[in-house]
Order: structure tokens, then sequence, then C-alpha cells
């Protein structure tokens, strides 16, 4: 049985994608404060890019269950 669930986490979705952008700048050192904050916002946009096929309006995710496979996967958007 395949089973589809809609979450709606519009806080998790965008601290998640913030929280990735500040990984992303962890090891660098030597980067003044207004440069930290433009790669920052560069890396940031390019994280909501590359996860928007998965995440509508910024806030909504679909999983679908395979019961039979014991899988999960996220179903893209339409």
């Amino acid at each position: 049985m395949k089973i589809k669930i809609h979450l709606k986490d519009p806080d998790g979705v965008y601290d998640s994608r913030n929280e990735a952008a500040k990984a992303s700048l962890k090891n660098m050192v030597g980067l003044s404060e207004n440069e930290r904050k433009a790669l920052y916002e560069i890396r940031r946009e390019e994280i909501i890019d590359q996860t928007s096929p998965w995440i509508e309006y910024g806030e909504y995710v679909t999983i679908e269950i395979d019961t039979e496979t014991n899988t999960a996967i996220v179903i893209k958007k339409d």
C-alpha cells in the first residue's frame, strides 16, 4: 500500500534552508562580516532554488510511504 502524507511546516522549511546556508560557511575563514552576509544570501537563494522542486509555497511537502517495499520518498510538486 502507498500512503501519501502532506505536511505543512513553514518554519521548518525556512529554518532548515537557513541552517544549511550557515553550515556551508562554517569552515570559511578570513571573510569580513559583509562578505559573510553576502555569501550567506547567495547560498540561501541557491538552496531555495535547489529544493523548490519538492517544496510548494515554501511550506508544503508530500511524502509517499510504500508499506510493501518499506520505503519513503518525497514527491516533486506538480
